[in-house]
């Protein structure tokens, strides 16, 4: 990313400053820069878009969600069993 960043200035536009670099490094496909250098950019808050962190957090959160409501279902049954406990008749000894 530094290396476009810094040779973007010499070019007509971002792609065609990829392609460059893409070439000088010996790299495959100007694609596949750009596969790198996007989400860099995204990450820095140069290019607007969902940081890498970002589906990484929403997937724990998901985890979390669904872990609290299956302990909020736990305890409503645990409270239901117990509220039905006091309102039995108990003999006493």
């Amino acid at each position: 990313m530094r290396i476009v960043a810094e040779m973007r200035p010499d070019y007509d536009t971002e792609w065609v400053a990829m392609k460059a670099v893409a070439s000088k490094l010996g790299i495959g496909t100007t694609e596949t820069l750009c596969t790198w250098v996007r989400p860099a950019q995204i990450d820095v808050g140069t290019r607007s878009g969902t940081t890498t962190k970002e589906p990484a957090e929403l997937n724990r959160l998901k985890k979390e969600n669904a872990e609290l409501k299956r302990a909020n279902e736990i305890l409503k049954a645990a409270a239901s069993f117990f509220a039905a406990e006091l309102d039995r008749p108990h003999a006493r000894s």
